[in-house]
């Protein structure tokens, strides 16, 4: 019994020395994961080669580059650039000719410890503000410079960045930015998110999927759902855009937790048009619940809703237990945790078919902003790649504890016949940056790959039927763009 003690007080020593010697190496580690500096040998398809700082020992795809050793290297070519830097704040304007300051291309100095942290500064490219996380930091000259992840930089400048067997960075200025997704996956690039998506809603082709069939939480994504059901609503005569609905006190109650998003009070009036454009853009969790209890009397018999027109449209790994993507704990004995689910497949014919029924969906979420008159207060979509490209249409974000960072992006491509919707899912990411990072590199793909095709097929691909699922006239909601756009 004196041995069986000794044994499992050595156990509980260890234990405890180990949770103390973590706790002082992991700040350390946390803190120095993108800040150690390096260099590599960047060469362009000139042969001309130099040295690039970097951040983040890292070659593949993630590699943060000192932009100023870029502009320099790319000084002369067809894809240089200006830069303007501060403390928190980047310009550049592409085709500019770069004016140096004498620290470009050299190695970092011995005594040079970057105390930086990778965050979303102030960015614009030719005056455009645009999204992207990177890190800035004082240079001994007094100057600033800005670090950038190569893929980032690559797609801004519609370039491509290959490695070589040297480990040389290899920059092709006469080759467009191009991804492959199956190099992504082999490299453990998607270690970081559940799922992934990529395909044509229009003709249902699938470009590339990676655990798709698979249910995951969905978080805020959910509310796409909620906007299918309000705009059958709205083609069916239930309600109307200008409909004036009444705040309940369990709306009012949400707003005014840690989850809301909007300043709404029992008793306020707002429109339907205004519920849509809050619950889409910055993903108002009382928007949703407010078009919930409008269109069913009651958020229980919605999910009712929900839950059914899943069936109806064959997701048959979808999951609902409110309108929002909020977590939601039962009423059980011993409550328990439960967030809606779905999988990427799933999420897919969603989309798919909500694109198709009801088109002007986009008209709402390709708005970067817009004002609710009713209780005068402005929005943001929170979608970042909708400020990085112009072929991006929407449609949402998510974040939960338990669904990590998702996105579900909506692109638009045309064949020079018709026009076609795009989509990109991407669930489970750790983070928004990683969300960011792995949705963009994805979008690209989506719309090289289309172009490729359509160069190759000559447009010539009849849209996929829908079977039997109902298609709802959809002359009601014609007024989207106009209302949302306050025309």
């Amino acid at each position: 019994m004196v041995n069986y003690m000794k044994k499992i007080l050595r156990k509980i020593c260890i234990l405890i020395l180990t949770v103390i010697f973590i706790s002082f190496i992991w700040p350390i580690r946390a803190y120095a994961g993108f800040e150690i500096p390096g260099t590599c040998q960047v060469q362009i398809d000139s042969g001309t080669a130099s040295t690039v700082k970097t951040l983040d020992y890292s070659y593949d795809y993630n590699t943060y580059l000192s932009l100023r050793d870029m502009a320099m290297l790319l000084s002369g070519t067809d894809k240089s650039f200006s830069l303007e830097i501060t403390g928190n704040a980047i310009s550049m304007n592409l085709g500019n000719a770069y004016t140096p300051v004498g620290v470009e291309n050299i190695s970092w100095e011995d005594s040079e410890n970057p105390d930086i942290s990778l965050r979303r500064n102030e960015f614009k490219v030719n005056e455009k503000k645009v999204f992207y996380y990177t890190m800035i930091m004082k240079l001994p000259s007094g100057d600033y410079d800005c670090f950038m992840m190569a893929a980032d930089l690559a797609m801004i400048l519609d370039m491509n960045i290959t490695v070589s067997s040297s480990g040389f960075l290899q920059v092709h200025t006469q080759e467009p930015f191009d991804i492959s997704p199956v190099a992504l996956e082999q490299a453990g690039y998607f270690y970081g998110v559940n799922s992934v998506l990529v395909g044509d809603a229009v003709t249902g082709e699938i470009y590339y999927r990676y655990q798709s069939d698979l249910a995951y939480p969905i978080a805020s994504t959910s509310k796409l759902m909620t906007c299918l059901l309000t705009m059958d609503a709205i083609s069916a005569g239930q309600i109307t855009l200008e409909e004036q609905v009444t705040i309940s006190d369990a709306v009012q109650l949400l707003s005014e937790s840690g989850d809301g998003v909007i300043p709404l009070e029992a008793g306020q009036q707002i429109s339907v048009q205004e519920l849509l454009l809050g619950a889409l853009l910055p993903s108002s969790n009382e928007c949703a619940l407010c078009l919930a209890e409008e269109i069913a009397g009651s958020e229980e018999a919605f999910v009712e809703m929900m839950n059914q027109k899943a069936q109806e449209l064959g997701l048959s790994q979808t999951t609902f237990f409110n309108s929002n993507g909020l977590p939601f704990y039962t009423e059980d004995f011993i409550p328990s945790k439960r967030q809606n689910t779905m999988s990427a497949d799933d999420m897919f014919r969603l989309v798919s078919y909500l694109l198709k029924v009801y088109p002007q969906v986009t008209d709402i979420t390709s708005l970067e902003n817009a004002v609710l008159e009713s209780i005068e207060f402005e929005v943001r979509n929170t979608n970042p790649l909708l400020y990085n490209m112009p072929e991006v249409t929407g449609l949402k974000t998510g974040t939960t504890n338990k669904a990590g960072a998702c996105l579900v992006t909506s692109l638009t491509a045309d064949d020079g016949i018709m026009e076609h919707d795009l989509v990109v899912i991407v669930l489970g990411s750790e983070d928004s940056i990683e969300r960011g990072r792995v949705s963009g590199l994805l979008a690209r793909y989506a719309l090289n790959t289309f172009y490729a095709g359509a160069e190759k097929t000559e447009s010539n691909v009849e849209p996929q039927p829908y079977g039997n699922l109902p298609i709802h006239a959809d002359a009601a909601v014609n007024r989207i763009i106009r209302t949302a756009r306050g025309c």
